[in-house]
């Protein structure tokens, strides 16, 4: 899956400023998670992790502005932390991740419901097609980081759910094998740029 959601954009960061007031927050990739769930024949929820993340967006913490979300994903970094089951994950029935090896969230905006959450609407894409997705975003603390580089650095916490048929990936769904809806979750901290 391309690059994505994380920043999935994110980050319930909104309102109006002149992009030359925005700065520019990285995602930290050690210190973003990008996780989902889905069920497994009724019986119960099945994990996943995508451990390759990257990504960026403007925003400015004056106006809550959010813009040029950009967020990419490894699929084949995927892990169900069962090995049979991730090689099934990242065949053709799935991510099909040889032909398709990124999975992708972009965005230029989002909508506040108050000082550290709204949401934020851009574009996933899986397995070469795009539809648009709605993320809950939750600012969790913006401060100088207490150790090491000492820049400014944003929280954030991220949901959503997709119907994966929506995407062209249906293995499992009619025979309830696998479940269609995939709920998603985004814990990052996001660094700010130094430039």
């Amino acid at each position: 899956m391309q690059q994505i959601l994380c920043t999935t954009a994110v980050f319930g960061i909104f309102a109006t400023a002149s992009l030359a007031d925005m700065a520019r927050y990285d995602l930290d990739p050690d210190h973003t998670t990008v996780y989902f769930t889905i069920d497994h024949i009724g019986y119960a929820k099945t994990l996943g992790v995508f451990t390759e993340v990257t990504g960026s967006f403007l925003y400015d913490t004056e106006t809550q502005q959010l813009s040029d979300v950009q967020v990419a994903i490894r699929a084949e970094s995927v892990t169900t932390f069962q090995d049979a089951r991730d090689s099934h994950v990242r065949n053709r029935d799935f991510l099909n991740v040889s032909t398709f090896p990124e999975i992708t969230f972009t965005a230029n905006g989002g909508n506040p419901t108050n000082t550290n959450s709204g949401t934020v609407t851009g574009d996933l894409t899986i397995l070469g097609q795009s539809r648009p997705v709605t993320l809950n975003a939750t600012l969790n603390k913006v401060a100088e980081y207490p150790f090491g580089h000492g820049r400014e650095v944003l929280g954030l916490s991220l949901n959503t759910s997709i119907m994966r048929s929506d995407f062209g990936m249906t293995y499992g769904v009619d025979n309830g094998l696998v479940g269609d809806e995939v709920t998603i979750n985004i814990e990052t901290e996001a660094i700010k740029s130094d430039n």
